[in-house]
């Protein structure tokens, strides 16, 4: 794996645990544009904003959102079991990060996309990358996306449930 793949799946595997603030009223309005609503997910039934604790990075773009995907994907794939969510980005620059659980007993409520978003972080927060980062243990999934230049998260169930994470 080169360096840069290497890179892009050390923050993939980094970042999580919520740290969220109260919705504004924008995030709460109901969907205006949201192509992706009955296609991808449904509606989702929160919206919340997270106060990112880093900067996008300055040549995060179109290529390194699809390439964070891309090996994250990758790396699930090779697991002697089936994926239990899908991550995928959508969007005219790939700014939108859908994850989207697999299975009908899993991620549908918003406690346990929390506890996969945790996960996530701490498998972030194991590598190599993370470790050498001052701080880092403060980071979450959602910072690495923020990272990424990813603008908004939605988790949804795949079936009933979704939830909308804005970054600033």
């Amino acid at each position: 794996m080169d360096m840069r793949k290497t890179v892009l799946f050390t923050l993939v595997v980094a970042v999580s645990a919520f740290g969220l603030s109260a919705p504004s009223a924008a995030q709460s309005a109901t969907r205006s544009n949201d192509r992706h609503v009955d296609y991808y997910y449904p509606e989702p039934a929160s919206r919340e904003v997270y106060e990112a604790r880093v900067p996008t990075l300055h040549d995060s773009d179109r290529l390194r959102r699809i390439g964070f995907v891309t090996v994250l994907t990758a790396q699930m794939l090779k697991n002697p079991y089936p994926p239990q969510f899908a991550i995928f980005a959508k969007g005219a620059e790939s700014e939108k990060l859908i994850v989207a659980g697999l299975n009908d007993s899993g991620y549908n409520t918003l406690f346990r996309a929390r506890a996969l978003f945790a996960m996530l972080t701490a498998m972030a927060r194991s590598t190599q990358f993370f470790k050498e980062q001052p701080a880092a243990d403060r980071y979450t999934f959602f910072d690495l996306a923020k990272l990424l230049g990813f603008v908004q998260i939605t988790f949804t169930d795949g079936d009933q449930f979704a939830h909308q994470i804005i970054l600033e």
